[in-house]
């Protein structure tokens, strides 16, 4: 197993391919996100010429991967943890700035940049999630997002949760000043 920061990887040698199998970081709900096929490095040159063949692709144990990924995900517990930990604390932010300051220019930044968070680790129902933890109806946080991607804070990714942060946000960012919070 191999990890870096964004997943881990589990490797398997079939003949003439190491076939390396990719899930990111946090708990694994299923198989691999990503598989990659590539020549071993000592395989034989005849094996390579004739390509992937569908036996190697049979003989590929995805169950024996899924098993070794759950044993690797408790050690990644406390990086999924960190991650949700500061998902909550970004939200937390974000409700404090709607009650004090209403659907304000920073309320949307940190409510867009935590959904982005929330969306890019694979969170269901990310909008859910945010508005139970800013104490707000689901339809409520749906309408400020939207209002967001209207200002020209949040892009829009067609039929996806997510999207990204303009440099309009990125400017109210960098103008926040630093209260050492998540954000």
């Amino acid at each position: 197993m191999d990890a870096d920061e964004s997943g881990f990887e589990i490797t398997q040698h079939q003949g003439a391919w190491d076939i390396r199998m990719w899930w990111p970081s946090g708990p694994v709900t299923g198989g691999p996100q990503r598989i990659t096929i590539e020549e071993a490095e000592d395989a034989p040159a005849r094996d390579v010429a004739r390509g992937i063949s569908t036996t190697v692709l049979r003989r590929l144990d995805l169950a024996g991967a899924l098993k070794a990924a759950h044993e690797a995900a408790p050690s990644l517990e406390d990086k999924a943890r960190e991650i949700s930990e500061a998902i909550e604390a970004a939200a937390k932010t974000a409700g404090h700035l709607l009650a004090a300051e209403g659907v304000s220019a920073p309320y949307l930044v940190i409510l867009s940049a935590t959904y982005i968070q929330m969306a890019n680790i694979g969170a269901r129902r990310p909008v859910d999630w945010l508005a139970e933890l800013i104490e707000r109806r689901p339809e409520t946080v749906r309408d400020h997002l939207k209002k967001a991607r209207r200002d020209g804070y949040l892009s829009s990714l067609a039929g996806k949760a997510g999207g990204e942060l303009t440099d309009k946000a990125t400017a109210v960012l960098d103008s926040l000043p630093d209260t050492g919070e998540a954000r």
